[in-house]
């Protein structure tokens, strides 16, 4: 095939035919000698009559241009026109066909796979032996014929994980006996550990081509709560310019069906890879709230699954003083309880028994003398919150005065503060806005919270550094100490409303909330973790579904707490005896960059550019040129406006009609192909995977029909409910999609007027395995 541009023709050697078209023209525009004029007498006999047909003495020069042009289309039609034509490499031998196979290649994967197709295709009618191996499954390299992948390729779906060092390594290893071979490498494009020695392994065996798409993708880490804020963090792999994602959070309502239920979104500036935003929402929002995800991204990097991280905490609550009876009010733990029930677990007990439980915050209300102190110094150590609150009984005691507690944030000073008593000049004092640097930061303080009693701390030379919270006049309110990777808080006031208002505002809520819910270290470690198994309960697809996990092995705690997510270690959700861990496909403090492909390296998209034979077109064109050579030659020759010009008429329209019949409608070639034979229909939904496996599946009834049974059914036909007549098909299989669109209106009347006629419809929500009675699921909420 000889190429010029995009255009390429089959026999070039026609072309030189044009080559003959100056002659033509030339032979065209000859004309006879001109007569010899001879005086005839007779001549006078013909004077006055009018001649019916006319000839002109030459041909019109646009008249020959059209003719030539006809021949010039006739010419290049024969010499087999091609509009971008496949160019057919030399080479032979086998050929491998790598998949990274991660969920980075999800939003892409059926450019992907038809590209793969095209590839097979091509092999195929080359003879050549072809293997397809994924990375992130290992498979083995075992080649084929093309023919055999074509009807196993729809069976490849990405993991929701990415390829490692080992994976590249293992791979390499794999490929090291084999003959050589020529390799197309479908790569997702981002730079890893391990990607350069396997590419100096494949060219050891052959050429290696790259096919990468330039889609952005987007990921996003697990999501942490940190001083009363849910943090976001994305990626964007391969994005270029300004950029805005948008964030869905969610969650079940009460009555159980699942909504979005906060929205975010996360800014990229130009040539930025990562960015974060943050949500504040009520704690009975955010304890409903079971995974974020990106809107319009399919893959599992874009869902961060949430687990105990952001839901309801165990905290413990320890009086100094029994509760006085019919004085509930006065209780140190009556604004507490009502402060935490909505939002955490409340366990009391003494204090041994409460160590052994573990819970997130120990909550001390006026308690000075602290049994188990080494206990307990050991469990904030570990990552527990101490929450202590003052009361007359720590300003009575000793406590802290000249050496620094190890349970206590600040030195306190003997005795306490009275303000606004009645034997005091002063006021009660109000509290001052809240820091930047303070965990209470951004929360209003109501005009009406006031302080009239106090512990006074030491006016340490670390004080200022452990202050979160002040007075009006400067005062320390709340003080803060980090001990390993716990805290220790103390509030220089009582639980109760005995020295202040604030346990009466929604401020003291709030500040409750920011505190004892964070607690709890978002990522818990191999100690933590050790001796315990984890039972998968949900796992996360390539695509970003949440499925059931199954009956599946459970995972030791150290590798839960210590693995990556991989094959051994699938994200989802895993189970323990007290709690939930969220394992994602992104893990925390990711980092991501593209892959820099040696210059040798070929590196193409995944479009498939489909060669267009222009042989038809051109021939119609020529056609068309020599009907308008037809009648510019009646006009000249005054067919068209003598008494013959009905017959040249007539001949024209048939003409005309000829060239110009249509073939036969497509809802007519519908009709024909519903109802020549018995078929099978299903309804399209809009989702090439869903509508593919409705095609399989009735195709396979189909066939059991042939064999089984006297009917002989075809092929099923999709049906489109807004334009297709559903009269044709008695019975209609349609599967439920939870992204489907709404039918029109006009759809919905094609329907009625379909039941109405004695026509069936069987609806599959596909969710028999996950839904219960009474239980909704997304499909059956669409339907």
């Amino acid at each position: 095939m000889w190429t010029l541009g995009p255009l390429g023709f089959a026999a070039p050697l026609l072309l030189l035919s044009l080559l003959a078209l100056p002659i033509l023209w030339i032979l065209l525009r000859a004309v006879p000698p001109a007569p010899i004029r001879r005086r005839f007498p007779g001549v006078a006999l013909l004077l006055g009559l009018a001649d019916d047909e006319t000839q002109t003495d030459k041909t019109p020069w646009w008249l020959l241009l059209l003719r030539m042009l006809a021949v010039a289309a006739a010419i290049i039609g024969f010499a087999g026109p091609v509009l971008n034509p496949e160019t057919e490499d030399a080479g032979s031998g086998p050929i491998l066909v790598l998949l990274d196979g991660g969920w980075v290649e999800a939003p892409s994967w059926p450019a992907r796979m038809e590209r793969v197709e095209a590839l097979l295709s091509d092999a195929a009618r080359d003879g050549r032996p072809v293997s397809i191996a994924q990375l992130t499954a290992q498979d083995e390299v075992t080649f084929q014929g093309a023919e055999n992948w074509l009807s196993r390729l729809a069976g490849f779906q990405p993991a929701p994980w990415v390829p490692d060092e080992a994976a590249h390594a293992e791979f390499a290893a794999r490929i090291a006996a084999l003959d050589d071979f020529e390799t197309f490498w479908m790569s997702d494009g981002i730079a890893r550990p391990g990607r350069e020695s396997l590419l100096a392994a494949l060219e050891a065996k052959g050429s290696v081509r790259a096919f990468e798409s330039p889609r952005p993708v987007f990921g996003l880490e697990p999501v942490r709560f940190e001083d009363g804020e849910v943090r976001i963090t994305g990626h964007r792999l391969r994005g270029a310019g300004e950029q805005t994602a948008s964030i869905q959070a969610y969650g079940r309502d009460p009555s159980g069906t699942e909504r979005v239920l906060a929205t975010a979104s996360l800014d990229f500036p130009d040539g930025a890879a990562q960015a974060g935003t943050a949500l504040v929402l009520p704690p009975e929002l955010r304890n409903r709230i079971t995974r974020f995800a990106v809107v319009g991204m399919r893959s599992a990097g874009s869902v961060s699954l949430t687990d105990d991280g952001l839901r309801r905490r165990e905290v413990a609550l320890i009086a100094g003083r029994e509760d006085r009876e019919g004085l509930q009010l006065l209780s140190p733990l009556h604004y507490l309880n009502q402060a935490l029930v909505p939002t955490a677990d409340i366990i009391d007990g003494a204090m041994s028994d409460i160590l052994l439980a573990n819970p997130d915050v120990i909550i001390l209300a006026d308690v000075a003398q602290v049994s188990d102190a080494p206990d307990i110094l050991e469990w904030v150590e570990q990552g527990g919150v101490l929450l202590r609150f003052a009361g007359p009984r720590l300003a009575a005691s000793d406590l802290g005065r000249d050496v620094e507690d190890p349970l206590l944030p600040v030195r306190l000073r003997a005795g306490g503060r009275s303000i606004g008593g009645a034997m005091s000049w002063g006021e009660p004092k109000t509290l001052r806005e809240f820091g930047p640097s303070s965990p209470f930061f951004g929360l209003t303080v109501p005009e009406e919270v006031s302080v009239s009693a106090q512990v006074l701390a030491q006016p340490d030379p670390d004080l200022a550094e452990r202050t979160i919270a002040t007075l009006a006049d400067g005062t320390p309110l709340v003080t803060r100490k980090r001990v390993g990777e716990g805290q220790v808080i103390l509030f220089h006031v009582t639980a109760n409303a005995e020295w202040s208002t604030l346990p009466l505002s929604g401020l003291f809520v709030e500040m409750l909330e920011r505190l004892a819910i964070s607690s709890r270290p978002p990522v818990p470690t191999a100690d933590d973790l050790a001796g315990t198994v984890w039972q998968p309960e949900q796992r996360l697809t390539g695509f970003g579904d949440i499925e059931p996990a199954g009956i599946t092995a459970g995972v030791a705690g150290e590798v839960l707490a210590t693995s990556p997510a991989g094959p051994a270690l699938p994200p989802g959700l895993y189970v323990g005896e007290d709690r939930t861990i969220a394992i994602n496909a992104v893990p925390r403090e990711a980092s991501y960059a593209s892959f820099a492909w040696p210059g040798r390296i070929p590196v193409e998209g995944l479009d498939v550019i489909r060669e267009t034979p222009l042989k038809g077109f051109v021939l119609m064109a020529g056609l068309a040129l020599l009907l308008a050579d037809l009648v510019a030659s009646l006009w000249l020759s005054g067919r068209l406006t003598g008494p013959r010009s009905r017959a040249g008429a007539a001949s024209a329209a048939v003409f005309i009609a000829a060239m110009t019949a249509q073939p036969v409608d497509a809802q007519d070639s519908f009709a024909l192909d519903a109802t020549g034979e018995v078929v099978l229909g299903y309804v399209i939904t809009g989702d090439a995977q869903l509508d593919q496996v409705s095609f399989e599946g009735l195709r396979g009834i189909s066939r059991t029909l042939f064999q089984r049974t006297s009917v002989e059914p075809e092929d099923p036909l999709p049906v489109n409910i807004e334009t297709d007549e559903l009269a044709f098909f008695p019975f209609l299989y349609w599967p439920i999609s939870a992204t489907q669109p709404t039918p029109s209106a006009e759809a919905y009347a094609r329907l009625n007027r379909y039941l109405r006629g004695g026509g069936m419809i069987l609806f599959d929500t596909r969710d028999a395995d996950t839904s219960r009675f009474g239980a909704t699921s997304p499909a059956a909420r669409k339907l």
